[in-house]
């Protein structure tokens, strides 16, 4: 090889080492793309893409029932089929190392909860509530705190979780030996007690009305008045609840004041809310389509009071103890009333029970 045509490869970096170790590196992140853009597995160890989420589910409209009566109601439940396998019991809830605050103020939404949705129910049915409000707690659709569960969407309009935030039964005082009965129920809840026969339901309905959601969700268990349910697919299974508990919890008196500041929506028949706005002052009714919703104010539920309560009552999609406080019969002998309206509704003490 003639020596004047020797390539000095050297000679560049000896002359310009900057220039030259700048364009090497381009080089070499030019190869770097091009390799990745051919190849569709990335080389690089551990970072494959991790696989999408799943959207969370929507939250059913719990006031979207059918306009139908109480009897046909049961009959259109009845065609629903409990889902078929396994429906293995929830696992303990743990409230780890809470302060006795946030304790207490758990154990104040959730005694709420089951007085205002099971007061009259056998032990079973206030126990399968507890559980419902428990499930939702671990899982990613809903609220991680006890409170959070029970007043999700209390100060909407529309979209309240339990019928008890935003129908006005917070404006009446507990009755006092089915409240402590409540707060049993809800500390072994807490403490851990698993109500077995509802596994990891997460909805429920009174047996005498019929949601629209329901057919959308797996049927699983038949206590008492209410009929349970758990999502479909794989967020109804026992490895989607994961989420972890939030070891705080807001405070039960402005959770209550805050839902009843707030005018409400039921969706009752267009006869039925033509009737209730000519008797409630204060009541707006607005139809959209075949939905008809009435919305009552502060107004109108101070105007309740003097107004005959049986045709209310009826008309309503209030909550079973809204309904046994109001009256729909005589009671039996044996029957206790579910509290009293007052002016100042005072909320029960997070201590001692109901006022």
């Amino acid at each position: 090889m003639n020596p004047t045509l020797a390539l000095d490869i050297a000679r560049p970096w000896r002359t310009h080492p900057r220039e030259t170790l700048g364009l090497g590196m381009l080089g070499l992140v030019s190869a770097i793309a091009l390799a990745g853009a051919a190849s569709p597995m990335n080389w690089i160890p551990g970072s494959q893409p991790a696989e999408a989420e799943a959207p969370l589910p929507a939250l059913p409209d719990v006031t979207a029932v059918r306009p139908v009566a109480p009897d046909a109601a049961v009959a259109i439940n009845s065609q629903i089929p409990f889902a078929g396998g396994p429906n293995p019991a929830a696992l303990p809830f743990a409230m780890g190392a809470s302060a006795g605050e946030t304790r207490e103020r758990a154990l104040e939404c959730l005694t709420s909860a089951i007085y205002y949705e099971a007061g009259q129910e056998p032990l079973a049915g206030q126990q399968a509530v507890a559980q419902v409000v428990l499930n939702r707690v671990r899982h990613p659709a809903f609220p991680a705190s006890v409170c959070g569960v029970v007043y999700q969407g209390s100060t909407r309009q529309t979209g309240c979780q339990f019928t008890f935030t935003c129908d006005g039964s917070l404006a009446r005082a507990p009755e006092r030996s089915s409240w402590n009965r409540a707060r049993e129920v809800a500390r072994a809840a807490l403490n851990g007690f698993v109500q077995p026969s509802v596994g990891n339901a997460t909805h429920y309905h009174a047996s005498y009305v019929a949601p629209y959601w329901a057919p959308t969700l797996a049927k699983t268990a038949i206590l008492g008045a209410h009929i349970f349910y758990r999502w479909s697919g794989g967020w109804g299974l026992p490895a989607a609840f994961v989420q972890h508990y939030a070891a705080r919890e807001s405070d039960p008196r402005l959770l209550r004041t805050a839902a009843l500041s707030v005018p409400h929506v039921v969706a009752p028949t267009a006869t039925a809310a033509a009737q209730l706005a000519a008797e409630i002052p204060g009541t707006q009714v607005q139809q959209d389509g075949k939905r008809v919703r009435v919305l009552f104010s502060a107004q109108a539920r101070e105007a309740v009071e003097k107004v005959k309560v049986t045709p209310y009552v009826e008309r309503v999609a209030a909550s079973d103890n809204l309904r046994w406080t109001l009256g729909t019969s005589a009671p039996a002998a044996d029957d206790k009333p579910f509290g009293r309206a007052s002016e100042t509704a005072p909320a029960p003490a997070a201590t001692s029970g109901a006022q």
